[in-house]
C-alpha cells in the first residue's frame, strides 16, 4: 500500500485557537485557572493550547469558543486548509469588530499568514484605544 507523501492538514487551527484564548484572557485580566473555572476546560490543557502544544478534543473546542464568542467554523477554517478559493468569512453579529476584521483579513488570499496577523494586531491596537477615548464622555450633573 502506497502512502500519499502530502502530510495530512489539521481541521483544527490550535494556533489560532490558543492566540484568540491568550489574548482574550489577557484582555479581562484573568489567569488560566480563571479561564478553567469558567470553562470547565483545565488549567494545564489552556497553558498548552496557549503555547501550541496541545490538542484540544471537540468537546474543549466547542467549550473555549463558546466561552471566546467565535463562531467555531472560525477555528475551522483556518489557512491550513486553504484551497485555490478562500474560504467564506463568515461573521455572526455578536461578534467584536476585531474579530471580524481578522477574519477578514486571514482570508485574503493576497496576505501571508504573517501579513494578516501583524495587520490584525494593528487593528486591534488601533480600536482598542480609539475605543477608550471615546468612552470619555462627560457625566450628566445632576
Amino acid at each position: 500500500m502506497k502512502r500519499n507523501n502530502r502530510t495530512a492538514k489539521p481541521l483544527v487551527n490550535t494556533e489560532e485557537l490558543g492566540r484568540a484564548i491568550r489574548r482574550r484572557r489577557e484582555e479581562l485580566g484573568l489567569s488560566l485557572r480563571d479561564v478553567a473555572t469558567r470553562t470547565s476546560v483545565s488549567a494545564s490543557t489552556l497553558s498548552r493550547i496557549e503555547n501550541g502544544t496541545g490538542k484540544p478534543d471537540a468537546d474543549n473546542i466547542a467549550r473555549l469558543t463558546s466561552w471566546l464568542d467565535v463562531p467555531m467554523e472560525r477555528i475551522l477554517s483556518g489557512r491550513q486548509g486553504q484551497s485555490d478559493t478562500a474560504p467564506p468569512v463568515i461573521y455572526y453579529p455578536q461578534e467584536p469588530t476585531p474579530e471580524i476584521v481578522e477574519a477578514h483579513l486571514r482570508a485574503d488570499r493576497n496576505l501571508t499568514p504573517e501579513t494578516a496577523a501583524a495587520l490584525s494586531e494593528l487593528f486591534r491596537v488601533a480600536y482598542t484605544q480609539f475605543s477608550k477615548s471615546g468612552d470619555k464622555t462627560p457625566k450628566k450633573r445632576r
